[in-house]
């Protein structure tokens, strides 16, 4: 099976690195978050890639081949442009994986500790087109729990919600919910498998993190150097 990997954002919200480079090259430890997730997919035996360019794809390229030539991995990267959508990123890839009735699908800057041999043998077992692993979070923010009359019956201090944690498994049939371009995947295909009960969520109450902000990079570089290196799955 292979891993597509969405690579191509501009990581706006962490200016201060992605003005000279894409955000999966931003490192945690000595090592830029991509290669990171593409550990975690190697330790299970997937080490074929596709990689979604758009913003600055090249330095992601170099670097990328630089830091993986001790690796057993195949890479193939796929300019999916500048101003794609992520569902269009996904369109853009079909022919190279159309020997393949099902695939993976990452974000370049998402980390997590989720057995992906389990999140595989999940999908396959229940057959839908597409099951996202569901991850806690805790919400910085207190939900209001309202009763009659906008009369607040509860307040809920940072509550841990399940989210989206971006570690997919897809069937090729999920290009026919790709239109175009212009296309989120998050907003026009997901919901409509929903409502179509072909969406399913592979529940993981382990760690999850992503790096959407300055302040998460500094965590996970934290956790990285501690002792726990929460997302290690593999050995070395």
């Amino acid at each position: 099976m292979k891993l597509v990997v969405l690579a191509g954002g501009y990581g706006t919200r962490l200016a201060e690195e992605t003005k000279v480079k894409p955000k999966p090259l931003v490192k945690i430890g000595n090592k830029p978050i991509v290669w990171h997730l593409l550990k975690i997919y190697s330790h299970y035996g997937i080490n074929d890639f596709i990689i979604c360019l758009g913003y600055k794809g090249d330095l992601l390229i170099k670097e990328l081949n630089q830091i993986s030539k001790k690796e057993d991995w195949k890479i193939k990267y796929v300019k999916t442009g500048l101003k794609t959508m992520t569902g269009g990123r996904i369109k853009k890839i079909q022919k190279f994986i159309k020997d393949d009735e099902n695939f993976c699908l990452s974000y370049g800057d998402g980390l997590s500790d989720v057995n992906i041999k389990k999140l595989i043998k999940f999908h396959l077992k229940n057959k839908k087109i597409a099951t996202l692993t569901a991850v806690k979070y805790k919400n910085p923010k207190g939900i209001l729990i309202f009763g009659n009359q906008n009369k607040i019956k509860k307040i809920k201090e940072k509550p841990l919600e399940y989210i989206n944690g971006g570690f997919f498994v897809l069937s090729k049939k999920i290009f026919k919910y790709l239109k175009n371009d212009q296309t989120i995947f998050e907003k026009d295909c997901l919901p409509k498998l929903a409502k179509n009960n072909q969406l399913l969520a592979f529940k993981h109450n382990g760690f999850w993190g992503c790096m959407d902000t300055f302040r998460e990079k500094k965590e996970l570089n934290k956790i990285w150097k501690s002792n726990q290196k929460a997302w290690k799955v593999w050995n070395g």
